[in-house]
């Protein structure tokens, strides 16, 4: 949040071109080496820019950061995510559709743009467009005169936001997708959408790419070879000559790529350079066919400068469903995610779902206003700002210290060429209380730093405190504890080239005494976390409450029998609530068939799939590597929220040699898991000794999705 390039009125915000050389330093100022520097500045050089460089138009989205994609198109009525392309336009009729309140919404949570899904895949637009017939103009909208990408845009316009629109390549309900004819049609589309609508700070693409859908009545599957049948390069001709300033987001940029996850998260290391490919490495890649796998961390030294952008739905689906009002994210979980997103380097998309009215929810509302609420009260005061900082090997008065603390990214510090490991020190004249420490570098020059660490000074000396990789555009670091000292340190310690930073904050956030996250593996090790940071959490393993008496918690510890760990965060303002998990015997020495290892890992996060081209029952052998007397088995299905093969009903049964299985000793059904994932722990009828157990999903919660999955299989002994 702290530092930008600029903040420009709504009509700036996607003006002309600017150049490299525009980012330049306070008062009289002289390019130098595509930089530019204050007149001082000509007696100590600019660094010399290092590896790929973002263009002018980069440099702006980088300064977004945050922006929201609202889905909202006949499926929202059909209560689908997927429209097939068949629905009558006369279903999309919004009762009481309000511009300004969705985006008034997504500004109160700190977000600075809105990208407008003007064409889904289901082919309606949200346009009076002249290429189609299926689209706004044939509903009772505003009485067939409606245009709801008109009144996004113009809504954004009045509240300083930047607008974007997204328009689906794939059209499930046009008679010609396949063919040699639609390509012209969805470049026209694109055409109007850029002329009408324009300025735009992103055109933004994703890699749907043909299957089964209406196609003007022949309701079939149409597949397209993707290389080649939308003509990228010419497409993408089209966005640059209209709409000059639009960062083009797809799976292989050009300008933006997509993290290769819908979690909303990069990785910890995250480079803002790519080198872009095919899934096969063999060729160019394009939407639908990239090497997304190395999407999340990127390229060191890659061939461009394509950061990021973490997409994820603030509900489980990207388009309304009245099912999942109570699955809507917490403050407490954007808040999370924006650490994961742009402090890491990246933007965050945070999809936004109108309901049958044309308004967000008012639980999402209230969400994101406290998104926006924390966010302020996180990154307000740069507690830095109030102290001493000092750097050892500086490059000179042109790139003094305080060019890190005036909350302004054309400014920064710079190491002498031969200095690619300096530190840098933060002092106060009293203890100053903090957890999160933000860096960004001067990315104008290139992403350059490699590794860091932070020291804490306690007790008279350094403490290591956290290491890093990548920094670029923006790293925050969320320490797991709050920490009082007098001075902090920043170490550079690899580099391969002189050093800038930008901005340097120093932040204390609001006390969260959120409820503990408890895991332990296979091997029965045991760790707490904190999805905020605390003072220190405290934990019992009797049973017991946890008090302000109780141990607490500073490393994993071994529980290899069964028995339940209790844990709370406590803080300065008290205690939170208590989180309580039942161990049993853990999975050390077990195994299983069906190459389903990662149902018995202990972590609840890998998760095992059957094929997708299965059918049910879907049965899993569990070997317990003795035998064991057994009360009941628990079962964990997938959690994340794009799950699918939720298992509904089961049989289980218990033997002592694999062979005779006898009687099930358990059969039912997980009654309302598809919309609760927690873990289920079923007893059995009477206990029974045995080396195997045997799984067998028999029903699916959905009747269509034929495939199962499971996260955790175990058992019950006490």
């Amino acid at each position: 949040m702290f530092g930008s390039y600029e903040h420009t009125t709504p009509a700036e915000s996607s003006g002309g071109p600017t150049s490299h050389s525009s980012l330049r330093m306070k008062k009289l100022l002289i390019p130098v080496l595509g930089m530019a520097l204050s007149l001082p500045a000509i007696a100590q050089q600019a660094p010399k820019p290092y590896g790929a460089l973002p263009s002018a138009r980069q440099l702006k989205w980088h300064d977004t950061e945050m922006y929201c994609i609202v889905h909202f198109t006949p499926t929202t009525f059909e209560d689908k995510e997927w429209g097939y392309g068949d629905a009558d336009p006369k279903t999309f009729n919004p009762s009481n559709f309000d511009a300004e309140q969705i985006i008034r919404s997504a500004k109160a949570g700190g977000f600075r743009g809105i990208v407008c899904v003007a064409k889904h895949h289901d082919g309606f637009c949200l346009w009076p467009t002249k290429t189609t017939d299926y689209n706004i103009s044939k509903s009772p909208f505003r009485n067939g005169k409606g245009d709801m990408v008109r009144e996004l845009e113009q809504a954004c316009r009045k509240n300083g936001m930047k607008f974007a629109v997204y328009c689906s390549p794939w059209d499930r309900n046009n008679k010609d997708y396949g063919t040699d004819k639609y390509l012209a049609t969805y470049q026209a589309q694109l055409r109007e959408l850029y002329t009408n609508y324009g300025p735009v700070f992103m055109s933004w693409h994703d890699g749907a790419n043909g299957g089964d859908g209406y196609y003007g009545g022949a309701r079939e599957t149409r597949k397209i070879n993707n290389l080649v049948y939308y003509d990228w390069d010419n497409t993408w001709k089209i966005t640059r000559e209209l709409a000059p300033d639009a960062c083009i987001f797809s799976d292989v940029g050009l300008d933006v790529r997509w993290v290769g996850n819908e979690r909303g998260f990069a990785n910890e290391t995250s480079w803002a350079t790519f080198t872009p490919t095919s899934a096969d490495g063999k060729s160019k890649g394009v939407p639908g066919n990239a090497n997304d796998k190395d999407a999340p961390t990127g390229t060191r030294n890659g061939k461009y400068w394509i950061p990021a952008e973490c997409d994820v739905s603030l509900r489980p689906g990207w388009f309304y469903h009245e099912s999942q009002n109570n699955r809507v994210k917490t403050p407490q979980q954007l808040l999370d995610l924006y650490f994961k997103s742009v402090g890491r380097g990246a933007a965050l998309d945070l999809g936004l779902s109108p309901d049958k009215r044309g308004q967000l929810h008012d639980i999402d509302v209230a969400s994101l206003k406290g998104l926006g609420d924390l966010l302020r009260k996180t990154f307000g005061t740069n507690i830095a700002a109030t102290a001493q900082v000092s750097a050892t090997g500086s490059r000179g008065k042109a790139f003094p210290v305080k060019n890190m603390l005036d909350n302004d990214r054309k400014t920064y510090w710079a190491s002498q060429d031969e200095v690619t490991t300096p530190e840098l020190t933060i002092a106060w004249k009293k203890p100053a209380t903090f957890n999160i420490v933000g860096i960004r570098e001067a990315i104008a020059l290139g992403q350059r730093i490699d590794g860091f660490a932070i020291d804490v000074w306690q007790d008279g000396q350094w403490k290591e405190v956290h290491k890093g990789t990548s920094v670029g555009a923006l790293r925050l670091v969320r320490l797991p504890n709050y920490y009082s000292t007098e001075k902090i340190r920043l170490r550079i310690t690899d580099s391969p080239v002189a050093v800038t930073v930008a901005e340097l904050g120093v932040y204390a956030e609001p006390e969260q005494l959120v409820a503990p996250v408890i895991r332990r593996d296979k091997d029965g090790q045991v760790t707490i976390s904190s999805p905020a940071s605390v003072h220190a959490i405290r934990y019992t393993i009797d049973g017991s409450e946890p008090t302000a008496s109780s141990a607490v918690y500073t490393k994993p510890f071994e529980l290899k029998h069964p028995g339940t760990v209790k844990a709370k965060a406590f803080g300065a303002s008290g205690s939170g609530a208590t989180e309580s998990v039942q161990f049993d015997i853990p999975s050390a020495g077990w195994s299983i068939d069906q190459n389903a290892a990662k149902a018995i890992d202990g972590d609840p996060q890998t998760v095992w799939y059957s094929p997708r081209s299965g059918k049910y029952p879907h049965t899993l052998t569990l070997n317990l590597g003795q035998s064991t007397t057994l009360k009941g088995f628990t079962f964990l299905p997938d959690g994340s929220d794009h799950r699918s093969g939720t298992v509904y009903g089961y049989q289980v049964w218990v033997s002592e040699d694999g062979q005779n299985w006898g009687d099930p000793v358990a059969e039912g059904r997980f009654d309302n898991i598809q919309n609760s994932p927690i873990e289920q722990r079923v007893l059995f009828r009477t206990p029974k000794a045995g080396k195997y157990l045997r799984f067998t999903a028999t029903e699916p919660t959905d009747s269509k999705q034929t495939w199962a999955n499971v996260a955790e299989l175990g058992v019950i002994t006490k």
